[in-house]
C-alpha cells in the first residue's frame, strides 16, 4: 500500500513537526562519538533541507537511549543538536522539554527557516505508552507532522503513531528510501537476475522470519557469524564450545531442506577462525577448516578462504540483501572475514546493495563504505520487521497516498 510521500504534503510557510530517530551511541560511548556515529542525523538532512526551502518552521523530535520516562541529564539531546548544527550549516536550538507551555511559547515565537529539537521525548512515559494525551500535546506544536524516523518505525509510540490522529501527516524522504528500497526485495522477481542474502550476527532467532519470508525469492543464501555455528552443527559438524541454539536446530536442517527443493543455493563457511577464549585478547587463534574445530574452543570469524569464496559469488548477483556481521567484528582480531566481505559488496558495480540497520550499518560506516552501498538502512529491528513482511506500525499509520 503507498502511504502518502512529503511532496504530497502542503508544508509551504508551515510549521512542521518532524520525527527523526537521532538515537546515537551516546549511552555505551559518551557524547564524543556523536561525530562518528552521525549517520542517522545525515539521512535526515534531505528532509530538513525540504522543508527549509520551503519557509518552514522545522520543529524535531526524537528519542535517546533508554531513560524509561525519567529525565537523564546524561541523555540529553542537545550535544546531538550541536552536531546537527554542524552538518546543517546553521543554527539549532535545542530546548529542555517536549512538552508543556515553555515549549509551546518558545515554538510559537520561531519565524521561517528556524530549527527547534525538543528534548528527548522518553523523558515523558507518555511516549512508549502511546498516551493520549502526551500525543495531543506534541501536536499543538505544529501544523503538520512528517514520519522521518524508520528505526522506530516498528514501535507503536506516541511520536510514531499517535501524531498521525492529530495531524495531515506523511511519510519523510528518508522514511520514502528505506520502504523502497527494502521493498524492492521483497517483490516477486522476473528479472531472472540473481538475489542473495548474507546473514550473519549472533542467533538465528534472530532471522528466523526473515529466512522464511526470503527464502523463497533467493537464488543464494550466504550463512556466517554466530549463526552459522547453529547451521554447521545441524549438519553434523563438531562446534567446540561455540554457543549452539539447540533449539533452532531442527529450524536449520529445514531451512537447508527447503532451500534444496527451492533451488537456492546456501553457502555455509569451509573454514573459520577459532581462539581458546572467547575474548579480544585470546591467548590462541588459529584458522581450521570446519571439520577441526577443536574441543573447548570458540568459532569467532568465518576463514580467509570462506570470505574469499563468499565475495566471489555474491560478485555473480545482481541484488544482495545483507544483515549481520560474518564474526565477531567488535574484537578487530575476529574482525577480517565482515571487512572482506563488506569491501568485496562495496566494489561490485552495477550491483544493488542493500544493508541491515543496526550493527551491520555501523560496520559499513566504520569501514568507510556508506557512499559505495546502494542503501544501508537506519533501522535495525525496523529492517528485519519489513524484511519479515511484517507490517510497521508508524508507517501504517500514515494515509494512504
Amino acid at each position: 500500500m503507498v502511504k502518502r510521500r512529503l511532496s504530497d504534503l502542503d508544508v509551504h510557510g508551515q510549521r512542521v513537526l518532524v520525527r527523526v530517530d537521532f538515537n546515537v551511541p551516546i549511552e555505551e560511548q559518551g557524547v564524543e562519538a556523536i561525530a562518528s556515529y552521525d549517520q542517522r542525523l545525515r539521512a535526515t538532512l534531505p528532509t530538513i533541507r525540504y522543508l527549509l526551502e520551503r519557509d518552514c518552521r522545522v520543529i524535531l523530535c526524537s528519542h535517546l537511549g533508554r531513560p524509561e520516562g525519567e529525565v537523564v541529564e546524561t541523555l540529553r539531546l542537545a550535544p546531538v543538536g550541536n552536531r546537527l548544527a554542524v552538518l546543517l550549516g546553521r543554527p539549532v536550538r535545542s530546548l529542555k522539554d517536549c512538552i508543556g507551555w515553555d515549549v509551546v511559547s518558545a515554538v510559537g515565537a520561531m519565524v521561517p527557516g528556524e530549527i527547534t529539537l525538543l528534548e528527548n521525548l522518553r523523558f515523558h512515559s507518555g511516549e512508549e505508552k502511546n498516551a493520549a494525551e502526551f500525543g495531543e500535546a506534541l501536536a499543538t506544536l505544529a501544523d503538520r507532522f512528517v514520519m522521518d524516523a524508520f528505526a522506530v518505525a516498528h514501535r507503536s509510540h506516541a511520536s510514531t503513531v499517535g501524531l498521525t490522529q492529530h495531524l495531515p501527516s506523511a511519510m519523510g524522504l528518508l522514511v520514502q528510501r528505506e520502504v523502497e528500497a527494502l521493498g524492492q526485495t521483497l517483490e516477486v522477481r522476473e528479472d531472472g537476475k540473481p538475489l542473495a542474502a548474507l546473514l550473519g550476527g549472533a542467533k538465528v532467532s534472530d532471522k528466523i522470519m526473515v529466512l522464511e519470508n526470503l527464502l523463497d525469492k533467493l537464488d543464494h543464501l550466504f550463512i556466517g557469524g554466530g549463526m552459522s555455528v547453529t547451521f554447521l552443527h545441524a549438519v553434523g559438524y563438531r562446534t567446540g564450545a561455540s554457543s549452539v541454539e539447540g533449539e533452532r536446530l531442527e529450524f536449520a536442517r529445514e531451512i537447508m531442506a527447503r532451500a534444496v527443493t527451492a533451488g537456492v543455493q546456501v553457502h555455509l563457511p569451509m573454514d573459520v577462525v577459532v581462539a581458546n577464549q572467547f575474548a579480544a585478547d585470546a591467548f590462541e587463534v588459529k584458522t581450521v577448516p570446519v571439520n577441526q574445530v577443536p574441543e573447548g574452543w570458540f568459532i569467532m570469524d568465518i576463514g580467509n578462504t570462506t570470505a574469499r569464496l563468499f565475495s566471489q559469488e555474491l560478485g555473480q548477483c545482481k541484488t544482495i540483501v545483507w544483515n549481520g556481521p560474518m564474526g565477531v567484528f567488535e574484537m578487530p582480531r575476529f574482525s577480517l572475514g565482515t571487512r572482506t566481505v563488506a569491501e568485496a559488496i562495496a566494489g561490485l558495480t552495477e550491483v544493488t546493495s542493500v544493508v541491515g540497520g543496526g550493527s551491520t550499518a555501523e560496520v559499513v560506516e566504520e569501514l568507510g563504505l556508506m557512499e559505495r552501498m546502494t542503501h544501508v538502512s537506519t533501522g535495525g529491528g525496523a529492517s528485519l520487521k519489513f524484511l519479515e513482511g511484517k507490517e510497521l506500525p508508524g508507517i501504517a499509520a500514515l494515509p494512504d497516498a
